[in-house]
Formats: structure tokens, C-alpha cells, sequence
């Protein structure tokens, strides 16, 4: 990640709340000035992500590729980095992109891409994540930052928060204390990366 500039791309498909506060956090921490940094582009596989119109307000470049219209998962990641590397990424951000990315895509990016998944790994990968922590009774659940490799949710942890699992939480609950907890630490380690580098 030498340079001056350090792009980071960030993939969304909802409302880009993660992005938000890694936005937010690079713009406060001051992240151009002390590395070279900045979110220099947002991308999602849905045109109508909320997140898209927010990342456009902070004069973010921003990009809709719909999974939908490509022949396969192939084609579509091929696009997807072609669209991504027109920014020359030093850090490729996941953000609640809901896509299970190619191994292609995973190699492409190495030691490059990181996501961040609402349960401690290496505990509940996959989805339904909160159900699934109370259905197994247990009594703290969290948030984890990692690298990304082919292997789903299986990456190098950068980072973990946790929070308790209390009497009668439904997953939704469960899943709205854990993102104000991800809004702290995905900013934090992409931080931690930066400087680093």
C-alpha cells in the first residue's frame, strides 16, 4: 500500500451503514492527510442500495453492477473488478455486499480485501448469524473484521467486538446491538491497516 494514494473501494448492497461510519471515521481521523487515504469509490450489486445515494451526497464515486443481468457469478465478479480497479483499490472494503464472491475475485484482491461478519468467528459463519447465537443459548455474541479467503468467513481476524446476548432477545435486537459495535471497529481496523502499511 505504498503510494500517496491510498483508494479504498467499499462494497455495499443495503443501506451502507458500515460505509458510513468508515467514511465518516476517515474524514474525522483525518485519513488523506496522515496516509494517503481515502474512499474513493462505492459500489454495489443493487441500484437502488440507500447506501449508493448517501456515498453520492459526500461526493464518493459510486457504481451499480445488477447481479442479475450476468450470465453467471463469474461474469458478474469479472465486471465487478473491472470496476473496481479503474480506482487502483489499496484496500477493497466489504460492507454488507451479500454476494459470496468467485475465488478469482478472492485471489485477485489478496491481503487486499477485508469484510466484516456479525457473529465472533470462527463461531456462526454464514447468515442468520443472531438466530442462530440465541437458539444456541449462547451468551455473548459480536462482530468480526477479517481478511477475506476462499474459505467463507474464514479469514485472518483483524478485529472482535462483544456484546451480551440478554433474556428474551430476538434476533433483531441482537442484530442492532451488534452494528452500533461494528460501526466502531470496522473504521478502527481499516485504520490500523493504513497505518501499517
Amino acid at each position: 500500500m505504498s503510494g500517496v494514494n491510498k483508494n479504498i473501494v467499499i462494497l455495499i448492497s443495503g443501506s451502507g451503514s458500515n460505509m458510513a461510519a468508515i467514511v465518516e471515521t476517515a474524514r474525522t481521523h483525518r485519513w488523506q492527510a496522515r496516509f494517503g487515504a481515502r474512499v474513493s469509490a462505492v459500489v454495489s450489486n443493487k441500484a437502488a442500495a440507500q447506501g449508493l445515494a448517501w456515498a453520492k451526497e459526500q461526493g464518493i464515486a459510486t457504481a451499480a453492477l445488477d447481479h442479475t443481468t450476468y450470465a453467471s457469478r463469474e461474469a458478474f465478479d469479472a465486471a465487478l473488478m473491472a470496476e473496481i480497479d479503474r480506482h487502483g483499490p489499496a484496500l477493497v472494503v466489504l460492507a454488507g455486499f451479500m454476494r459470496i464472491l468467485t475465488p478469482g475475485f478472492v485471489q485477485h484482491y489478496e491481503g487486499r480485501l477485508v469484510n466484516i461478519h456479525p457473529s465472533l468467528l470462527p463461531a456462526f459463519p454464514g447468515l442468520k448469524t443472531h438466530q442462530r447465537a440465541i437458539e444456541m443459548g449462547c451468551r455473548f455474541a459480536g462482530a468480526t473484521v477479517h481478511r477475506v479467503t476462499s474459505e467463507l468467513d474464514h479469514g485472518e481476524i483483524l478485529a472482535q467486538a462483544v456484546v451480551p446476548v440478554l433474556p428474551g432477545d430476538t434476533p433483531e435486537a441482537l442484530a442492532a446491538r451488534v452494528l452500533t459495535q461494528e460501526h466502531v471497529i470496522y473504521p478502527r481496523a481499516v485504520e490500523r491497516l493504513l497505518a501499517a502499511a
